[in-house]
C-alpha cells in the first residue's frame, strides 16, 4: 500500500478561532453516548438536548443550528464553543478528516479556513490515522 502524502506528520494547533463551528449549515453527527456527555455537561437532561440541540437527518441526529449556520453550542460573543470539553468526535478530530486527507489540494483547501492548519507541532501519522478512522467525514 502506498504511504500517504502526509506520511511526515501535518502541523496543527487550534487558535481557538471558531470557524469551524461557524459558517454554511453542515451535520455535526452525535451518537446517544455524545449526547449524554454534553447532558451531563450541561447538566440537561438527554431529552433536552435532543428536543433543542439536535435534529434527525435520515436516521441520525446532527447537532441543529443558527440560522446563520452556527453550530447550536457556539457563542458568537466569545467565538467559543460551550461543550468544548463534551464536545462530539466530529469536532475533536478536526481537522483530520478523511476529506481533508483525501489529497495536498484538499488539504490546502481546508487551510484556508483553519488558521491552525499548517501551525504549531508536527502530528505524526500515526494520531492523523487514529483520528480520521473515528468517523468518515
Amino acid at each position: 500500500m502506498d504511504e500517504p502524502w502526509y506520511k511526515d506528520g501535518l502541523q496543527f494547533s487550534c487558535t481557538g478561532c471558531g470557524n469551524c463551528c461557524t459558517g454554511p449549515a453542515g451535520y455535526v453527527w452525535v451518537s446517544e453516548s455524545e449526547i449524554a456527555q454534553i447532558a451531563e455537561f450541561r447538566k440537561q437532561s438527554i431529552g433536552e438536548i435532543k428536543i433543542f440541540h439536535t435534529r434527525l437527518v435520515g436516521a441520525e441526529l446532527s447537532l441543529t443550528e443558527f440560522a446563520n449556520g452556527d453550530c447550536t453550542f457556539f457563542d458568537p460573543a466569545s467565538r467559543r464553543c460551550t461543550i468544548y470539553e463534551a464536545r462530539p468526535s466530529q469536532c475533536r478530530t478536526w481537522p483530520f478528516w478523511r476529506r481533508n486527507l483525501r489529497s495536498q489540494e484538499a488539504w490546502d483547501r481546508m487551510r484556508q479556513s483553519c488558521p491552525g492548519a499548517g501551525q504549531g507541532p508536527l502530528v505524526p501519522l500515526e494520531v492523523i490515522e487514529a483520528q480520521a478512522s473515528q468517523l468518515d467525514v
